[in-house]
């Protein structure tokens, strides 16, 4: 192998180019009108033993320990720029989803594998659990920059924060009927709540005093405080795993917790952690597509298999399970029909069917196979229509105000005090006032306007307009006064009937 033939550098020189080729894929990857998931998958088949030879790996172990470890950054990351306010809107919804809506959908394909496939009952169920989530890499990553309605976007990043669980749960538990043989299926009862209320527990415990040990301990470095929290994330998953809770959502709900309380170095913790979660999903996906060998994968009957089993999952078995999982929620035809075709698969279903491998069960090669051809499909037909099927169904919202501009916020861990930043609009009380007219608090002070990518110089007869960014300067005492006027709306008025 190449690789083999030119020590250690060569690997240094392949990582670097990878990253390069990673961060240029995902640039460019809506312009192709792909998901960059497809290309950095592609990238690992090119470069593996079935393409140009360059890596050869095979090994499934060490996939999944990568993939796990991307899939706690990823949530992580997701989780911290959740907003709790936007969330509780659509909580019913999405946890309905991510619990009965991924037993449906897993239920529906397993039926249907068991059908079309040479197996076992479990072994068809345990197909259905592993493509029975969405996936939150690809779910945030297709969401991020295209403007769809909150509501829509919301529940959806919700649903697949919180629904690996359930397919992991569903997963590692038809392996072990697999394997135990004469293990009754109800007694998985008890196991899911036991793991899905610790999972919920340690969350919140470890979110809360993540937070706490943030804001107090004072770090010689700032550039420590956004390892402090990737730390966190880390334990999160292993103390939950340790005691058989579920770990992803554990590290979902710190992390809802985290990207919700008040922080110190807040902007380096979402920055680093954001860049962090590009690297791991880079890693993740070429990993992956490593492991796949385009010789086992492209064969007639995987090729078939994968079309029947893609066919029933979009159009079949996901719609059903959306419209049944959201009975008597306000969900209109359309939104159903959206959420149904918006959701989508990708690194979690892989990183699960290696499960089956590592435990070498029979058949586990072909479910392999042809998961891996089913997250393809999802993520080509599925992924680059998201945008159009948004239009037609009139779900497009706003266009995301995703400011390219930055201040780089100051630590009230050294200096006392903090940069905040907030865009106001049309309820924003403070809008249409100067500001010598606004009450700020003593110790706050306007540093800078944004408006339309242009910086403003604030002085007293500035006037506040609808999508400014303002960035104040405030001390800690003062934070929450200014937090207060800041969220305050216009008063409306009230029509006397």
């Amino acid at each position: 192998m190449f690789l083999e033939a030119f020590g250690n550098d060569a690997f240094v020189l392949l990582g670097a180019l990878l990253l390069i080729s990673g961060v240029i894929v995902a640039k460019f990857s809506d312009r192709f009108g792909l998901p960059a998931l497809v290309f950095f998958i592609l990238v690992g088949m090119i470069i593996g033993s079935d393409g140009l030879g360059l890596v050869y790996f095979d090994n499934a172990e060490a996939a999944q320990l990568i993939g796990i470890l991307a899939l706690v950054v990823i949530l992580f990351e997701g989780g911290l720029q959740t907003k709790w306010t936007t969330v509780k809107s659509v909580a019913a919804p999405s946890l309905s989803l991510a619990t009965l809506g991924v037993f449906l959908t897993s239920a529906i394909v397993g039926l249907s594998a068991m059908l079309l496939f040479d197996i076992t009952w479990f072994e068809a169920f345990l197909f259905g659990a592993i493509v029975g989530s969405t996936d939150a890499a690809a779910v945030f990553a297709a969401l991020k920059e295209r403007n769809i309605k909150a509501k829509m976007g919301a529940t959806l990043e919700a649903e697949s924060g919180t629904n690996d669980p359930m397919a992991v749960f569903l997963t590692l538990g038809f392996i072990e009927l697999i394997l135990a043989g004469d293990m009754s299926l109800l007694m998985l009862i008890p196991k899911f709540f036991w793991q899905m209320g610790i999972g919920l527990g340690l969350g919140f415990v470890i979110g809360k005093a993540a937070s706490y040990s943030i804001n107090r301990i004072n770090l010689e470095s700032s550039g420590l405080y956004p390892i402090f929290s990737v730390a966190f994330a880390l334990l999160t998953y292993s103390v939950t795993a340790f005691v058989g809770g579920s770990g992803f959502l554990a590290v979902y709900v710190a992390a809802l917790v985290i990207g919700n309380s008040e922080l110190t170095y807040r902007y380096s913790i979402f920055q680093f952690n954001e860049g962090f979660a590009w690297m791991a999903q880079i890693l993740m996906f070429i990993i992956l597509g490593l492991l796949a060998f385009p010789e086992q994968l492209f064969t007639m009957k995987i090729v078939l298999y994968g079309l029947l089993m893609s066919m029933i999952l979009m159009f079949v078995a996901r719609p059903l399970a959306v419209f049944l999982s959201t009975l008597g929620m306000k969900f209109t035809f359309k939104e159903k029909i959206f959420v149904s075709w918006a959701g989508l698969r990708g690194a979690v279903p892989i990183v699960l069917a290696t499960f089956p491998v590592v435990a070498e069960l029979e058949n586990s090669q072909l479910i392999f196979n042809v998961v891996f051809f089913v997250v393809l499909t999802s993520a080509l037909v599925q992924g680059s229509t998201i945008s159009y099927v948004a239009k037609k169904l009139n779900l497009v919202g706003p266009k995301k105000d995703t400011p390219h501009h930055s201040i780089e916020l100051i630590s009230i861990g050294k200096a006392n005090a903090e940069m905040v930043q907030f865009k106001t609009n049309h309820e924003t009380a403070i809008v249409g006032k100067k500001l010598h007219e606004i009450p700020f608090p003593r110790k706050a002070t306007i540093s800078a306007i944004v408006r339309d990518d242009r910086l403003i110089t604030p002085y007293g007869e500035t006037e506040i307009q609808a999508g400014d960014f303002l960035y104040i300067l405030v001390s800690q005492k003062e934070k929450e006064a200014l937090k207060q006027l800041l969220d305050k709306k216009k008063e409306k008025q009230q029509q006397v009937l």
